[in-house]
């Protein structure tokens, strides 16, 4: 079974910046789609980044693009979510998520939630005007 540990939420203000960690265990760190998920109060939960742990191909919502960046450290079996600029719309719990079927980065691009089997706890994200 996999395991994913979310790590680096917090409360900044608007224009700050965050990096969260997703350690992954218990699974071979290989042709794995890890995804980055956020839920804010009342809505429904929606993809931000993904990355596909071969190859590293990247994809990234249009509410992020180009203030958050999705990066890996093979070495440590880490998924980072590096978010600058922060809004306070980004405020939100977040979660990362793994897709371990080996389906490619295409389909990772997708960041379809249903495709996502396994799933951290969430971190905090406060972002303040």
């Amino acid at each position: 079974q996999v395991q994913l540990v979310e790590s680096g939420g917090g409360s900044v203000q608007a224009g700050g910046s965050l990096r969260l960690s997703c350690a992954v265990s218990r699974y071979t760190y290989s042709r794995i789609c890890m995804g980055w998920f956020r839920q804010a109060p009342g809505k429904e939960r929606e993809g931000v980044a993904s990355i596909y742990t071969t190859g590293g191909s990247t994809y990234y919502d249009d509410s992020v693009k180009g203030r958050f960046t999705i990066s890996q450290d093979n070495a440590k079996n880490t998924v980072y979510l590096q978010m600058n600029s922060l809004k306070p719309e980004d405020t939100a719990l977040y979660y990362c998520a793994a897709d371990t079927r080996g389906l490619g980065g295409f389909r990772c691009s997708w960041l379809r939630r249903s495709d996502f089997g396994y799933w951290g706890q969430g971190t905090q994200v406060t972002v303040s005007s």
